[in-house]
């Protein structure tokens, strides 16, 4: 059990439903994802199995593309329809133009304040926690990249956009932020994540009813998790160095998938000194 599922997370399912159902498939190896899905949330949920958790970090960078929508004119602590919703008095419907001229203020780098109701640590709890206990929260606001984000339909009070992002964006305060600056609010009703890298919707294995069989089947090379690195094939000699811990010598001055003569990865290799590369992760067995 080395690799990584392309899972498809139901809404109202939450991350660790999803993943607890592949762990039960998977024991005693381990299994865990490379980025939580709110329940509300649909769509891809990639899951590393065995030692393929260690290469998590490299899935949170790929981008992520997501098909959401909003309702205009209501808001609410959450910023989504899990908690009580207000609507907004008299409020205006926002035309489509204005929308539009709000947009490329959300393109690039940009700050965002996230929901109160996130997972993010307050002095050492959950900020949804201290949310649903009725504490006041709020969040400083952190620098994320928004790569695309354009219009699919609107139909007030309905508004949905495609987006694609960089890891650490919340969907739900895109949404609020670009409502206001259309001069209203919006509480997100519906999420689906379409793509993480290149683990497409259309690929991805539905939990509910999966078996050890269709798991094993549905189960991606874990070189799909760093396809973004340089790879380099190893001589038998540096497989022998790999396998005792050593180092290697290769000019690379960024992370490397190292893999033997049959493409199967056996550990990602990490600058150490000037011309020398150490093991991080090592996954052949140490000598």
């Amino acid at each position: 059990m080395f690799g990584v599922l392309n899972l498809y997370k139901p809404a109202g399912w939450s991350s660790r439903d999803a993943v607890n159902r592949v762990q039960r498939l998977v024991r005693p190896a381990k299994a865990g994802h490379a980025g939580t899905l709110d329940p509300i949330a649909e769509g891809v949920l990639v899951v590393c199995v065995g030692p393929a958790t260690r290469l998590i970090e490299y899935v949170q960078q790929a981008a992520k593309q997501y098909r959401a929508t909003f309702l205009l004119g209501r808001s609410s602590a959450s910023d989504d329809i899990e908690t009580e919703i207000d609507e907004a008095p008299a409020a205006r419907p926002p035309t489509l133009q204005e929308i539009e001229a709000a947009l490329p203020g959300f393109r690039g780098v940009i700050r965002q304040r996230p929901p109160a109701y996130s997972a993010i640590k307050v002095d050492g709890q959950r900020a949804y926690k201290l949310a649903r206990r009725g504490d006041a929260v709020e969040l400083a606001a952190r620098e994320v990249e928004v790569y695309a984000l354009s219009i699919a339909r609107y139909d007030y009070p309905e508004l949905v956009l495609e987006i694609c992002c960089s890891g650490g964006v919340y969907v739900r305060s895109l949404g609020r932020d670009l409502a206001a600056a259309a001069g209203t609010c919006a509480v997100m009703s519906a999420l689906v994540r379409t793509a993480v890298g290149d683990y497409r919707i259309a690929d991805a294995i539905d939990p509910r009813g999966m078996d050890a069989g269709r798991l094993q089947a549905g189960l991606l090379s874990p070189l799909t998790a760093v396809h973004g690195l340089p790879q380099l094939v190893l001589t038998p000699g540096q497989l022998e160095q790999i396998h005792l811990g050593g180092l290697i010598e290769a000019a690379f001055d960024r992370p490397v998938a190292a893999v033997d003569e049959h493409g199967r990865l056996v550990a990602i290799l990490k600058p150490a000194r000037s011309g020398l590369l150490r093991p991080s992760p090592n996954f052949l067995p140490m000598a």
